[in-house]
């Protein structure tokens, strides 16, 4: 982990705020009620911080404005969840894995939904917080569905990118947290049209 300029390792402390602030940005921005102490029902970096239990000083350190701090919660986020395909193949069967990450994959565009104001300021700064994403997520689709197909539970003949839209069309039309159930069976159904057949 490198400080906000790049020029060297942040201090174990300095991490440790860090992801303080993370963690609570993430929490904060995602909840579509707006969190607490924001106009709007966006909180307030302010309220950001002390709900990280940091200085408002620590925060600016580390994110110099509000869309640096968005983008850093949503690259985190999007991070998080492509990690997470590897480790469930360790941990799962295939077939269990795929289902797993299609799980965490919901959640991560449920929390991105409670965050659109925020991504659409850093869009209108001029930043892209969706620069690479697809590319990282078709990886990390495409990583579980070559496992499935060497191991035969699974069809080789399927697209990352088509699977990735597919799981992405469950949260838009299921994604809030009443439809989770709903969620949950729509990607039952695209799983079993991933397994193979002879």
């Amino acid at each position: 982990m490198t400080a906000a300029n790049g020029d060297r390792p942040l201090r174990a402390d300095a991490r440790r705020n860090r992801d303080l602030v993370l963690a609570s940005a993430t929490r904060l921005l995602s909840d579509a009620s707006g969190g607490s102490g924001g106009s709007g029902g966006s909180p307030t970096l302010d309220a950001i911080a002390k709900d990280a239990g940091v200085g408002i000083g620590t925060l600016y350190r580390h994110f110099p404005t509000r869309e640096a701090l968005v983008e850093a919660v949503y690259r985190n986020e999007l991070t998080a969840v492509c990690d997470a395909a590897p480790a469930l193949l360790d941990e799962l069967a295939p077939v269990d894995a795929t289902r797993a990450w299609m799980d965490r994959y919901i959640d991560f565009m449920i929390a991105k939904q409670g965050m659109a104001d925020a991504l659409r300021a850093v869009i209108a700064s001029g930043g892209n917080p969706y620069a690479h994403s697809r590319d990282l997520l078709g990886s990390a689709i495409r990583l579980l569905l070559d496992a499935g197909a060497a191991d035969g539970a699974l069809r080789k003949d399927v697209d990352a990118d088509d699977v990735l839209v597919s799981i992405s069309g469950v949260a838009l039309a299921a994604g809030g947290p009443s439809m989770r159930e709903q969620a949950g069976r729509l990607l039952d159904l695209l799983l079993d049209g991933l397994r193979y057949r002879p």
